[in-house]
């Protein structure tokens, strides 16, 4: 049988409506629309264009209907950001962005508030100060006693497709006030911050059927008898869910504008050892963990190339060609801002660690690529700690997986095995749940790699291990 499902991706530079059409036990995805996304500054602040976003999937919805019979759409989207309802279901104000100014020294003062291990120990989520936590910490209190109800980008998107107010438990995972061992929220946690609890929809299970479109959205797009699937909303958790791996001892790297670093473990690891080095359980399909580190990823050479305006492919060619050199903390909170003066703040940062510093797009390139790696690199190696699991494989997933540099370079980093691809990942996890569901990711992970066209790297010999593991960077 042919079944074909359409996935909504809103990442945080662009977006894609996708077509899956299943099909002999494999997958195709078919891109139908791709429309650009990013942060509109207003007097200091930095918002999202989520009514500008909403044109462009009814767009894309349109388009796909014209590819035959449908039978599901579902959306999934970065993490942490949410728009506030009021009773009647409409949008109160604009969505905030997470690299708004608005929640500078927000985490600072609400762990002052309450301590750390409290925190953690309800949650056993990575400090960010981007979390939701902090966001509903920064909001306005007028504007939290009109609220009604608080859905996540992804889950606002689908209360627009098909009226239904929820939330799914892989987005709710990553706000920092769900509890991973009961599933639930945590409330007591949100009571001590005064943050109303009521805000909060119920949380289903990724596969949940949401019921069909909304007449009006159906006579929008040409989509009739369509229904609405939750896939993993989160964005990693559907790009963890397409990683083509078998069997046990092997971790994932969701590769793009963020390295999420992790491996998958029946049950969350919450102790004192992970809170330390700050690793986060977000919620899995089929009932896992994802216990992760968020590294930063290509956004430094995104920013980078925003100068530059060279093709990436040509400018990855040509690092490739650069020698190694110095490396940054890619994690460095001088990283995390967007602005034209990103190659700058490179520099600054191998000046001030005494390193030599590099000047050309290609070294600056090579700086960042290789850092990238050794900090994967040592997050596999905690990763492997904490959780008494080896790892022999590394799965590089999402578009950093078409950079064959930095995929050979964790390789070296790190003395594992790595295998690269699917590119569109997170399409791929969403579309899957969408159409087999989510309790039997074997089945799911086995299409996954008929699908797909997989690239490998060993390490190689002739690098040098001392200069990845000896080696010390400064903020």
């Amino acid at each position: 049988m042919t079944s074909r499902h359409i996935a909504i991706d809103l990442g945080a530079s662009s977006g894609r409506v996708a077509l899956g059409t299943l099909e002999g036990g494999k997958l195709h995805v078919e891109i139908i629309h791709r429309f650009p996304n990013g942060g509109v500054p207003v007097r200091g602040r930095l918002y999202w264009d989520i009514l500008g976003l909403w044109r462009e999937v009814l767009h894309g919805l349109k388009l796909a209907a014209q590819h035959g019979e449908i039978v599901s759409v579902g959306v999934n989207s970065w993490a942490v950001d949410y728009g506030l309802l009021d009773e009647h279901g409409d949008l109160l104000n604009t969505v905030h962005h997470y690299r708004s100014a608005r929640l500078n020294g927000v985490m600072e003062r609400v762990r002052a508030d309450l301590s750390d291990e409290a925190i953690y120990s309800a949650t056993g989520i990575q400090f960010l100060p981007f979390n939701t936590l902090y966001q509903l910490a920064a909001e306005r209190p007028d504007h939290l006693a009109r609220a009604h109800r608080l859905l996540m980008v992804p889950d606002l998107f689908h209360f627009w497709l098909c009226g239904n107010a929820v939330t799914e438990r892989s987005n709710a995972s990553s706000t920092q006030f769900f509890d991973p061992r009961t599933g639930d929220w945590a409330r007591s946690l949100l009571d001590a911050l005064n943050i109303p609890a009521s805000l909060l929809p119920t949380i289903l299970e990724a596969g949940s059927d949401l019921g069909h479109l909304l007449p009006e959205v159906a006579e929008l797009t040409d989509l009739r008898g369509v229904r609405v699937i939750l896939p993993a909303t989160h964005d990693t958790a559907s790009a963890v869910a397409a990683v083509p791996a078998e069997g046990d001892n092997w971790a994932y790297i969701s590769s793009g504008t963020w390295s999420l670093v992790g491996i998958e473990t029946p049950q969350p690891i919450i102790n004192a050892r992970t809170l330390a080095e700050n690793l986060t359980n977000e919620a899995g399909i089929a009932g896992t963990t994802r216990l992760l580190k968020n590294v930063m990823g290509l956004w430094i050479v995104q920013q980078c190339n925003e100068v530059w305006k060279l093709d990436y492919g040509e400018l990855y060619a040509q690092a490739a060609k650069v020698a190694s050199g110095p490396l940054i903390d890619p994690d460095s909170a001088r990283f995390l801002p967007p602005g034209a003066d990103m190659p700058q703040r490179v520099q600054d940062a191998c000046r001030a660690a005494g390193q030599p510093v590099p000047h050309t797009p290609a070294e600056i390139t090579r700086c960042v690529l290789d850092s990238l790696a050794v900090r994967c690199a040592q997050v596999l190696d905690t990763l492997e700690a904490v959780s008494g699991q080896r790892i022999e494989t590394v799965h590089v997933v999402g578009g950093g997986s078409q950079i064959g540099l930095l995929n050979q370079r964790i390789a070296d980093a790190s003395g594992r095995a790595v295998v690269a691809g699917p590119v569109e990942a997170t399409l791929t996890g969403n579309l899957l749940v969408q159409a087999l569901g989510q309790n039997d990711v074997a089945a799911l992970r086995s299409v996954v790699r008929a699908s797909s066209e997989l690239r490998q790297y060993t390490p190689q010999a002739s690098a040098s291990q001392p200069f990845f593991r000896e080696r010390t960077y400064a903020d």
